[in-house]
C-alpha cells in the first residue's frame, strides 16, 4: 500500500472515530433518525397536524433495517460503477494520446 493510502486510511479512521467520540461526550445526543425528529417537529409546531397518507404496510423493524441496507448497498454499487467507468474512460483517453504522440 502507498504511504499516500495509508494516509488517508488513517485520516478516515480518526475522523470517525473523532466524530464518535466527540458525540458520545454530550449530554442527551442519542443517535435517532430524521423520520421521528421530524414528526417531533411537526407536533411542536402543530399539534393537531393530520397526515394526508397513511403507510399501506409498515415493516418489522428487522426487515425495515434490511430494506435501509439493501439500499445503501445499491447505492454504493451503483456509484463504484459510476467512478470506475469515469476512470476507465480518462485512462483510455490516456492511452489513446500517448499512442498519437
Amino acid at each position: 500500500m502507498k504511504a499516500q493510502n495509508i494516509g488517508l486510511l488513517l485520516l478516515a479512521v480518526a475522523l470517525i472515530v473523532g466524530s464518535v467520540w466527540i458525540g458520545s461526550r454530550q449530554e442527551g445526543a442519542e443517535f435517532a433518525g430524521a423520520d421521528g425528529q421530524a414528526m417531533e417537529a411537526v407536533a411542536t409546531l402543530n399539534p393537531h397536524y393530520q397526515p394526508w397518507v397513511g403507510f399501506i404496510w409498515e415493516p418489522p423493524p428487522e426487515i425495515a433495517s434490511g430494506l435501509f441496507a439493501l439500499q445503501a448497498a445499491l447505492g454504493a454499487g451503483i456509484l463504484g460503477y459510476y467512478l470506475g467507468f469515469r476512470r476507465g474512460r480518462v485512462q483510455r483517453r490516456r492511452n489513446r494520446a500517448d499512442a498519437g504522440d
